[in-house]
C-alpha cells in the first residue's frame, strides 16, 4: 500500500441519537487515538520499507512533525503530491504557478519516497521539501506552526481529517486539486462519512477532474467545487527522451509492445502469454510500477524461459543482444516517455487486474496507442473519452491484450491510431492555467 493504514472505524453502523456535531467529534477523536496508537507500527513499516527503499528511512522524524533547521520564511504555497503520479501531474501546474507569480516559493509533501524523489525536479531556489507528517493533532499542529504556508494543495485524492482542522484553525486556505472520486470510492467513504464529511466541508474549493467527480464530491460534503479539467494532459514529454526513444525503435527493426506501470498480480500471466507467441516475437518492454519489483519481475521472465535484458544495463544505445531479446525490464525511473516512444503500442498496467488502471494520458501524448483491460475505475473519463477518440481499445483479459496488442503493432492502419491518440491527448488541455489563476486568488 502506497499510503499510510488508517484504522477502521465503522461510522456506518447505527449511531446513538446524537448531535451531528458531537457526534463528529467523538468520531475524530476516536480516529486520532487509534492514529497515536498505532504510530510505534506505522514508523516500524517505514523502517523495514526501507530495506528494499532506502528514502523510506530518511528523515523518519519528518513523519512526526519534527523539522530540522530554522524554519524558512512564512508564505509559501504548499502543495503535497503523496506518490510519483501525483507528483508528475503537479509539474504542469508548479509552471504555471511560476509563469503566473515568478516569485512563489513551493513546499512539498509527500508520503512515498518515489513522489519525493520526483519531487526534487520540481525544486527551485528557496523551496523546500519535506515528508507530510502522520495525520495526529500535535503533528500537524507543528507542521503548521513551522512553515506557515499561505495556502495547502492538496493532489487528486488526499484528504486527512486532522490536518484539514488544524489548517482550519490556523487560517489556511485548501484547495483540493485534480480532484477525483470514483464510485467504488464514493461507496466506501459513506462508510466513514462521520469523518470524512466535515474534512471535506472546511475544503476552500475543489477543482474535479470530470463532472462526475464534481458531483460525486459535493455529495461527499465539499462545499465549493468546479471542474477544471486533467492536469495530465498538460503534461509535456521530454523531447530528449521522446527522441531516443523513436531512435532504438528505428534500430531495433521489429515491433515493440510495452506493458506500461504494471502491478503485482499482471506481469505472471502477461509473461506466460508471451512465452505461447510464436518465434520471432515481437519485443515487450515491462516497466513495473513500484521499483521495489523490478527483480521480481526479472525472476518472473526468466521462468518463463523467455531471454532477458534490463535498461539500466545500457546508456543511451540497447547491445545488439539486447535488441534480439524477448523481453526489456525497465527498470529505470522517469523515463515513461522513452518507453512510450519505442514502442508501437502500450497495455495499461493496473487495469488488468481490479486496480482501477494507470495514467492513459501520458501514452497519448507520446502518441502510442493504448489496449487496457476492463478495471480502469480511476480513471473513468479519460478512459471513455480515449476509446470515443479511437485512441485505445479494451479488451477483457490479459490473453486478449497480448493478442490485439501484437495485432494492432504490426497494423498498416497503426499510423491513424497515433494521430488519433496525439489529437485525443491535445484536445483537453488547460487545466494547469485554471487551477493556477483559481491557487493564486486565495493567497491575497
Amino acid at each position: 500500500m502506497r499510503r499510510s493504514p488508517r484504522p477502521h472505524i465503522d461510522t456506518g453502523a447505527p449511531r446513538p441519537a446524537l448531535p451531528a456535531r458531537l457526534w463528529q467529534g467523538l468520531v475524530l477523536g476516536a480516529y486520532t487515538s487509534a492514529l497515536r496508537l498505532a504510530t510505534p507500527l506505522y514508523l516500524l513499516r517505514l523502517w523495514r520499507r526501507g530495506k528494499a527503499e532506502a528514502g523510506y528511512r530518511f528523515r523518519l522524524l519528518e513523519r512526526l512533525g519534527f523539522y530540522p533547521g530554522r524554519p524558512p520564511l512564512p508564505g509559501a504555497i504548499w502543495l503535497h503530491a503523496v506518490s510519483l503520479g501525483e507528483t508528475r501531474a503537479a509539474l504542469p501546474l508548479v509552471e504555471a504557478l511560476r509563469r503566473a507569480q515568478p516569485d512563489i516559493r513551493l513546499l512539498l509533501t509527500h508520503g512515498t519516497a518515489t513522489g519525493r524523489t520526483a519531487g526534487r525536479k520540481l525544486m527551485q531556489e528557496g523551496d523546500g521539501q519535506v515528508w507530510l507528517p502522520y495525520d495526529t493533532p500535535g503533528a500537524a499542529r507543528r507542521f503548521l506552526r513551522h512553515f506557515q504556508p499561505s495556502v495547502g494543495i492538496l493532489m487528486e485524492t488526499e484528504l486527512w481529517p486532522t490536518m484539514m482542522r488544524e489548517a482550519q484553525r490556523h487560517g489556511v486556505p485548501m484547495v483540493m486539486a485534480n480532484a477525483r472520486l470514483s464510485e467504488r470510492s464514493a461507496a466506501k467513504g459513506q462508510r466513514l462519512s462521520a469523518l470524512l464529511h466535515p474534512a471535506a466541508a472546511r475544503l476552500s474549493m475543489v477543482l474535479a477532474q470530470t463532472v462526475d467527480d464534481a458531483r460525486r464530491l459535493r455529495e461527499a460534503g465539499a462545499p465549493r467545487v468546479m471542474v477544471s479539467g486533467n492536469l495530465k494532459f498538460d503534461m509535456t514529454p521530454s523531447p530528449r527522451l521522446t527522441a531516443l526513444g523513436l531512435q532504438w525503435r528505428q534500430g531495433l527493426h521489429r515491433p515493440v509492445v510495452l506493458a506500461a506501470s504494471t502491478r503485482e498480480g499482471e506481469e505472471g500471466p502477461l509473461l506466460a502469454a508471451w512465452a505461447k507467441l510464436p518465434v520471432p516475437r515481437p519485443l515487450l518492454l515491462v516497466v513495473p510500477r513500484h521499483p521495489q519489483r523490478f527483480q521480481e519481475v526479472a525472476a518472473l521472465a526468466r521462468m518463463q524461459g523467455l531471454t532477458l535484458h534490463c535498461r539500466t544495463e545500457w546508456d543511451d544505445e540497447p547491445p545488439l543482444e539486447a535488441a534480439m531479446a524477448d523481453v526489456w525490464v525497465g527498470d529505470t525511473m522517469g523515463e515513461m516517455p522513452l518507453y512510450y516512444a519505442c514502442a508501437d503500442v502500450a497495455l495499461l498496467g493496473g487495469s488488468f487486474a481490479p486496480l482501477g488502471g494507470q495514467n492513459l494520458i501520458e501514452a497519448a501524448a507520446c502518441g502510442c496507442p493504448v489496449v487496457m483491460g476492463p478495471h480502469t475505475f480511476n480513471f473513468a473519463q479519460a478512459s471513455k473519452q480515449a476509446l470515443l477518440a479511437r485512441a485505445a481499445q479494451r479488451v477483457d483479459d490479459i490473453q486478449a491484450g497480448v493478442k490485439v496488442a501484437t495485432q494492432l503493432a504490426t497494423d498498416p492502419d497503426r499510423n491513424a491510431w497515433v494521430q488519433r491518440a496525439l489529437g485525443f491527448a491535445n484536445a483537453h488541455r488547460g487545466a494547469a492555467a485554471l487551477i493556477s489563476q483559481q491557487v493564486l486568488k486565495l493567497t491575497k
